[in-house]
C-alpha cells in the first residue's frame, strides 16, 4: 500500500466489537501506566493534540496473531487472556498497561502482536507455552494520537488522524500502535483511553 495509515480508518470496522474487550480489561487488571505515557488529558473523541514521540524498546512478554476485521477485537481479547494466563504461570509481572502493535493491515485484516511489558528482561529466560515469547517492542520515531470518549467514536479518531497526517504531509510506515489505558465496560461509554501512535518514515 502507497499510504498504509489508510489501513487505520479500517480499526473503525470492528469498534462495534468492542464488548469483546471488556475480558481484556478485566483478565489483564493492570494499574500501573507505563513510564513513557503522558497524563490522560481532558476526555476528547479526536486526536486535536498530535505529539511527536520517539518511542524506545522495551521487553515484553509477547504473542503473534492474526485476524480479519471483524473479529479483530475478539482476536486482540483471546491473545491478551492467554498472555495474562501464562505469566501468572512464569512469575511474570506486568510494568505497564497492554498494547497491540498492528505490523500489517489490508482490506480484508491485520497482522498484529499482542504484547504486555516487562520491567527488565528475565533472568534465566521464563519457559513460556503456547506461542508465547519474550520479545522487544519496536522502537522509533512515532506520532502520538489520544482518543478520549467512548470506543464507539475512535472511528472519528482515526478519520483525524488520517487527516492530520496528510495536512503535514507526514509518511506513515505500516506500523501502529494501540496502548489500552482504560476501557470502560460499555462500547458507548465514556472513559475509554486509548493511545494511538503511528511510525514515521
Amino acid at each position: 500500500m502507497s499510504r498504509p495509515i489508510t489501513a487505520l480508518y479500517s480499526l473503525a470496522r470492528f469498534a462495534m466489537a468492542f464488548a469483546a474487550t471488556v475480558c481484556l480489561a478485566v483478565a489483564l487488571n493492570l494499574s500501573s501506566a507505563a513510564a513513557q505515557l503522558a497524563p490522560p488529558a481532558d476526555p476528547s473523541t479526536d486526536a486535536s493534540s498530535p505529539s511527536m514521540v520517539e518511542l524506545k524498546a522495551r521487553p515484553t512478554v509477547a504473542l503473534a496473531g492474526t485476524a480479519e476485521w471483524d473479529e479483530g477485537m475478539r482476536a486482540l481479547a483471546d491473545a491478551m487472556e492467554k498472555l495474562r494466563v501464562e505469566m501468572d504461570k512464569a512469575g511474570l509481572e506486568p510494568a505497564g498497561k497492554p498494547f497491540a502493535v498492528f505490523v500489517e493491515t489490508d482490506d480484508k485484516g491485520f497482522r498484529f502482536e499482542a504484547m504486555v511489558p516487562l520491567a527488565a528482561l528475565p533472568e534465566p529466560a521464563p519457559s513460556l507455552q503456547n506461542g508465547l515469547r519474550i520479545a522487544t517492542s519496536p522502537a522509533g520515531k512515532t506520532m502520538k494520537f489520544e482518543h478520549r470518549g467512548s470506543y464507539d467514536e475512535i472511528d472519528t479518531t482515526y478519520e483525524a488522524i488520517t487527516a492530520y497526517l496528510d495536512e503535514k504531509g507526514l509518511e506513515a510506515q505500516n506500523l501502529f500502535v494501540e496502548e489500552y489505558l482504560s476501557l470502560p465496560k460499555s462500547s458507548d461509554e465514556d472513559g475509554a483511553q486509548v493511545d494511538i501512535y503511528v511510525f514515521l518514515k
